[in-house]
């Protein structure tokens, strides 16, 4: 399988949880075809893909209106018809329905969707860790 992830990171959390899920996937055997800015993506990486990661973060007022930074620039992402995706977001408190947010925009740009998760940012190799599985256990591998 090959992915590609797109990623609006702040402070640096989310960069990181972007580079580990591809270093775990490389583990798998998949190939990272780019780890890019959502704000810069890397088209032919896209492209050439068969399996698109969506990351960003939360903000919000603590506990309230929490949602998914960057869903402006993400809504404008190429077209992903026929592409499995997946996404993430990183929070500090609480991630509200961020997620959810973010997979109805993944799903407005075409792309077969499994879902997401919010990844705590003090916990990010055990959640990177299973959202990985999670991508591993419900992927649809393309006939060769």
């Amino acid at each position: 399988m090959k992915a590609a992830l797109l990623i609006e990171s702040l402070t640096g959390h989310t960069w990181k949880a972007g580079e580990r899920v591809a270093g775990l996937l490389q583990q798998e055997g998949w190939q990272i075809t780019g780890v890019n800015r959502v704000r810069q993506p890397d088209y032919a990486a896209v492209q050439a893909a068969d399996f698109v990661i969506v990351g960003t973060w939360v903000h919000g007022l603590f506990v309230v209106g929490q949602a998914p930074w960057g869903l402006g620039s993400i809504a404008h992402l190429p077209v992903m018809r026929g592409k499995q995706a997946a996404v993430f977001c990183t929070y500090a408190l609480n991630p509200g329905r961020s997620v959810d947010k973010l997979n109805d925009t993944v799903l407005r740009l075409g792309a077969d969707s499994l879902g997401g998760v919010a990844l705590h940012r003090a916990k990010l190799d055990a959640h990177c860790a299973e959202f990985v599985g999670r991508i591993l256990d419900h992927v649809v591998v393309p006939a060769a």
